[in-house]
This record gives C-alpha cells, sequence and structure tokens, in this order.
C-alpha cells in the first residue's frame, strides 16, 4: 500500500493512518527512509514524544490520537518514503513524500522584429507548464522556445485594452505574471508629426511677420 504526497518547500505537510490506531497503543514511531539510510523522524513513548534526527527537530509533530505526522518548513531533503510503527508493528501503509520548489512569479519577456514592426513576440521562460490566457480568460496554444519555455506573436492592430499573461504552474502551485497590453507593445513615435506641425507654423510666422512690416 502506497500514498503519494506532494509538498512546496517551506510548506507543510500531514499525513498519517486512515483510521486511528485502536488501543491500547504503547508507542508511535515514523521512519524516514531515502536511498538505503533509515532515520526515526518522530517518536512516542510513554507519554513523551521526541525527534531523534536533527533533519526534523523544531517542525515535526506527532497527533498521538491519530498517528498522523505533521512537517513545516518543508526542505528538499524531507523528500522520500516514511513508515510508521505502531506499539512496535510496522504497519503496511508507506507514504512518499516529494518536496518541490514552487514557481516563480513570472516575467514575459518582450521581442519586438526589426524587419517586421507589425509582429512583436512574448516569451516566458519555464520548464514546466506554462499557461498563455488573453484578457476574457481565453486560453492561448504557445510554441516552444529555446532552450526553454514558450512563445506567442501578437499582431497589431484592434482593442489597444487588450493584454496577455503567463502562468507557470507545477504540482504544488501557480503564479502569473503581469498584464501586457497591446497599447503598450506598439507605440507609435509622433517624432514626425511633431516636425511636421512645427515647420508649417514657422512659415506662417514667417509670412505674418513680413506682411506686417
Amino acid at each position: 500500500l502506497g500514498t503519494d504526497v506532494v509538498g512546496a518547500v517551506g510548506g507543510q505537510v500531514s499525513f498519517g493512518p486512515d483510521k486511528p490506531p485502536p488501543p491500547p497503543v504503547s508507542s508511535i514511531t515514523w521512519k524516514h527512509i531515502t536511498g538505503v539510510e533509515t532515520v526515526k523522524a518522530i517518536e512516542w513513548e510513554d507519554g513523551v514524544t521526541d525527534t531523534p534526527n536533527q533533519r526534523f527537530k523544531g517542525i515535526t509533530t506527532l497527533d498521538t490520537a491519530t498517528g498522523q505526522i505533521t512537517i513545516k518548513n518543508l526542505k528538499i531533503e524531507h523528500s522520500g518514503v516514511y513508515t510508521i510503527d505502531i506499539s512496535g508493528k510496522e504497519q503496511a501503509q508507506r507514504y512518499t513524500l516529494t518536496v518541490m520548489e514552487p514557481v516563480p512569479k513570472p516575467v514575459i519577456e518582450i521581442k519586438k522584429m526589426t524587419d517586421n514592426p507589425g509582429v512583436v513576440y512574448l516569451i516566458c521562460e519555464y520548464s514546466d507548464k506554462i499557461i498563455w490566457k488573453k484578457s476574457a480568460g481565453e486560453t492561448l496554444t504557445g510554441s516552444a522556445h529555446h532552450p526553454k519555455g514558450e512563445f506567442i506573436n501578437v499582431t497589431k492592430g484592434g482593442n489597444p485594452e487588450i493584454f496577455y499573461t503567463c502562468t507557470l504552474q507545477n504540482t504544488v502551485g501557480e503564479k502569473t505574471s503581469e498584464r501586457v497590453y497591446v497599447r503598450d507593445l506598439f507605440k507609435a513615435s509622433n517624432k514626425g508629426c511633431v516636425v511636421a506641425a512645427v515647420i508649417p507654423s514657422i512659415t506662417m510666422m514667417i509670412i505674418i511677420t513680413l506682411f506686417l512690416s
């Protein structure tokens, strides 16, 4: 019998028997197995609870009524197989804990093409699941980006208030990027317009000055 448990680095997990151990219970011991090493994570006997291994000190508690173990401030090193002995007898149930790093908050990279100013590429780099979304919640399909991640392309035109987000997701959670608006992707330069407006104004002023003089 096996149960899979997943936790995030810095987070907390609790697991244990489906049913409370039948009385009388003289002792409870949780063991942690990694490779060929087996250590005691926490044990209770004669009303005294102890965490013999430094890896579990200060972060591990035991519910003696249910047999459930709780580990907080998780680290990658807490991953492994856990077994429980009740009154000196090892139970058949085994618990496999996998501790994972939480996803970082993604930042969308904007790549503009000099040879095609009407198209902008949005890039999100991550090694696991990536979810692209458009303003109204529409999910988009990204293309593979080397060496990792995905990208989508946005074409100039349409509603400038449309925005895009990138969400990173793994087993222990997800985080979403800030919104990237179309209006910020295709900002037009006004320099030419300013120059064009200034020159006729200067010319008109010269004509008026000559006329009045």
